[in-house]
Parts: C-alpha cells; structure tokens; sequence
C-alpha cells in the first residue's frame, strides 16, 4: 500500500464520520425542545407581510 492509498483511505473514512457527525449535530438542533419557539416564530414571520394585496 502506497503512501497516497494510505492518505485516501484515512481521510474517506474521517470524511465518513465528519459528515456523520454533523448530521446527527444539525438533526439534533433541529429537534432541541428550546428552540422551538424561534422556528415557530420563523415559520409564522413569512406570512406576516403578505396579508394584503401589493397594489
């Protein structure tokens, strides 16, 4: 096995778990309980000026 083999292997599997992890990172803020107020709030934030016609 080559040096350079060596390199790919190590930095596929690091990029493997790198990506893992901050998937599972964004999964978890996603569903933090304390949090939800602020996507609430985002979610409602859209239609707040579109309740009237733009003419």
């Amino acid at each position: 096995m080559s040096m350079h083999d060596a390199v790919v292997a190590i930095s596929k599997s690091w990029g493997l778990f790198y990506l893992l992890a901050l998937s599972a990172g964004v999964v978890i803020y996603a569903y933090w309980p304390s949090n939800r107020a602020g996507f609430d709030r985002a979610k409602s934030s859209i239609l707040d000026k579109d309740d009237k016609p733009w003419m």
